[in-house]
């Protein structure tokens, strides 16, 4: 079971639910050590008070801040567990939103908020029913590790899970990382669509969504503590130059419709240009027009033939 990295209360207006905090994910990378390469002895990184010039226990070290050159400021744990802020004993719904509504680059790593005992069973799953049925997420405000921030919460399946987020200030403008002006034509947009429409799918289950990484440093590792050949290293394709876009764009529709096992003749078809059809139609316009004109006129003379000449 994971361990609990923080232990709180969720504040829904008057309601209280009181809960734990844990991580919601699993992390299965593979950890390297440093080592002296002459005798393989392990490096490790000791902390030594550079008054003193001594490596120190980790009941001698506290936190402090520095406004100054020459004057810290002590923190302790106990000062900043005792914060004047609602937020660092609870986690404080502030108001409930779309989900759309909010930028995912704003959105981070994701905690489980398990309910504390039984008392809390029944306030937990009221907030999940509400959140699940208004189909929005909370906006909360929660002070952990020496400062305040804002979270999200969310249903998934049975469990509430709260989100960090950031504040606003903290995302930067991409205007400055923007490419210069460029005109796309509609036969590149449609190019596009239908690229990405050949490489459409359901789920992300499957072998190209699996950490190939891993398992290439765990086929390291086994190769050489059994003294054998490395794996052999395949040939990565070099990216070309895209001279002709459209081509480059068919290309990868057929590519990818063959590695799902689809028929890779369809082509990219380029849709009729509209000038030539706003052309077109002007021209008949103009036309139609020009011959009632001349029906009028016609008219007019086999009228004015008829008329009966005055005595």
């Amino acid at each position: 079971m994971p361990r609990t990295i923080w232990s709180g209360a969720i504040s829904f207006g008057l309601v209280t639910v009181p809960i734990h905090v844990q991580s919601a994910r699993e992390d299965h990378s593979i950890r390297f050590h440093q080592y002296h390469l002459a005798d393989m002895g392990r490096i490790r990184t000791r902390k030594v008070c550079e008054v003193e010039d001594r490596e120190l226990s980790n009941a001698e070290i506290g936190k402090g801040y520095e406004y100054s050159k020459d004057k810290v400021v002590p923190i302790s744990d106990e000062d900043l567990s005792n914060l004047p802020l609602p937020t660092a004993k609870a986690i404080e719904i502030e108001a409930f939103v779309p989900l759309e509504s909010i930028d995912p680059i704003r959105i981070g790593e994701g905690y489980y908020l398990a309910p504390d005992g039984q008392v809390a069973a029944k306030p937990y799953k009221l907030l999940r029913e509400a959140l699940a049925r208004s189909s929005k997420v909370a906006i909360a405000k929660y002070a952990w590790s020496g400062r305040e921030r804002l979270g999200l919460l969310r249903v998934r399946e049975d469990a509430i899970v709260l989100h960090a987020m950031r504040w606003p200030d903290e995302i930067r403008d991409p205007s400055e990382l923007l490419p210069p002006p460029v005109e796309l034509s509609e036969q590149e947009v449609e190019g596009a669509l239908a690229l990405m429409d050949s490489m459409s799918r359901e789920d992300l289950e499957g072998p190209e969504f699996q950490d190939a990484y891993t398992e290439a440093i765990a086929k390291i590792i086994e190769a050489k503590r059994e003294d054998r050949e490395l794996p052999e290293v395949p040939e990565p394709e070099k990216p070309g130059q895209v001279l002709d876009l459209m081509a480059a764009l068919t290309q990868s529709v057929q590519k990818a419709r063959s590695a799902r096992g689809e028929s890779a003749d369809a082509e990219v078809h380029e849709l009729p240009k509209p000038k030539k059809k706003a052309a077109a139609k002007k021209t008949a316009a103009k036309k139609q027009p020009a011959r009632k004109a001349a029906a009028k006129k016609t008219a007019a003379k086999k009228s004015t033939g008829r008329r009966p000449r005055s005595a």
